[in-house]
């Protein structure tokens, strides 16, 4: 099943008592703009806001880690979502935070979760209805989840690192991963894991902020030199265009593709954890 649906499917769909919209929009801290405050001057009629850096582990300094599944079920629940509806996950830039969303969804357990093809970009670019101001759904009981295996910790990576038994792929942009550009957050060593792969997410996505058709995604990753038919973990700075390659494999059937939730963020602050710079 395709993870992602068009602006011209949702748009017939809204209103549906089985569908539920949900704008993730986040950006980094230096982008100087807020996702709820753009939430609020406009969203797609129904819409709740999904904030990554509140529905998190608050026991971290860590960026927008998972929370408990008790604490994500509660929040979730807070919005109206439920396992029972479709839930359609959009942000304004195209494809990149809703991402994240949808894998924070799929490992609580959520199975009827897509994006929204171009995001509120391409809805906003074809004239689409929007409203302003926030929504209060009819909260939701939720009992918590979690599918595991789409989850990977530090310590998974190490194990995965000395057994090979998954290939890292990371979404950072290129001097980044090769260690010749700094990290965005201070403290971070530069480079990359040992033996990673590096597809930036933005190949990925159209300039139009639509996801790349399967054969160009296929393509994109052969080149990479990831091969599709073995186990796949994806990493970035913290956990969100990492969430867009998972996105990206879930098009062309890897639909349980596991994400390093802590990412570099975590990793390029351990001391101990290897780390290598270059190609």
């Amino acid at each position: 099943m395709d993870p992602v649906i068009s602006t011209e499917k949702l748009a017939q769909r809204l209103g549906s008592a089985d569908l539920r919209v949900v704008d993730g929009s986040w950006f980094m801290p230096a982008e100087g703009r807020s996702g709820a405050e753009e939430y609020l001057r406009a969203h797609i009629p129904g819409a709740v806001f999904f904030d990554i850096d509140a529905i998190a582990d608050r026991t971290t300094d860590l960026p927008h880690m998972l929370p408990t599944p008790e604490a994500f079920a509660q929040a979730v629940g807070a919005l109206g979502l439920s396992r029972n509806v479709d839930i359609v996950v959009y942000d304004s830039l195209g494809i990149r935070a809703a991402a994240r969303v949808w894998w924070s969804l799929r490992a609580m357990g959520f199975t009827r979760v897509f994006v929204l093809d171009g995001g509120l970009k391409k809805w906003l670019a074809e004239a689409r209805n929007v409203e302003t101001g926030d929504v209060h759904p009819r909260a939701a009981q939720v009992a918590p989840a979690i599918e595991a295996e789409l989850v990977r910790s530090a310590d998974d990576v190490r194990g995965l690192l000395a057994s090979g038994e998954a290939r890292l792929v990371d979404a950072r942009g290129a001097a980044r991963f090769r260690g010749e550009a700094p990290e965005p957050r201070p403290g971070l060593r530069s480079g990359h894991m040992p033996g990673a792969a590096n597809v930036p997410f933005d190949q990925v996505v159209a300039p139009d902020g639509t996801l790349r058709p399967v054969e160009e995604l296929g393509a994109i990753f052969e080149a990479a030199g990831v091969d599709l038919d073995h186990p796949i973990v994806t990493t970035c700075g913290s956990g969100v265009t990492a969430s867009v390659l998972a996105l990206a494999l879930a098009r062309l059937g890897r639909d349980r593709t596991a994400v390093y939730d802590g990412s570099w963020s975590e990793w390029g602050a351990l001391a101990d954890a290897p780390a290598v710079t270059g190609p």
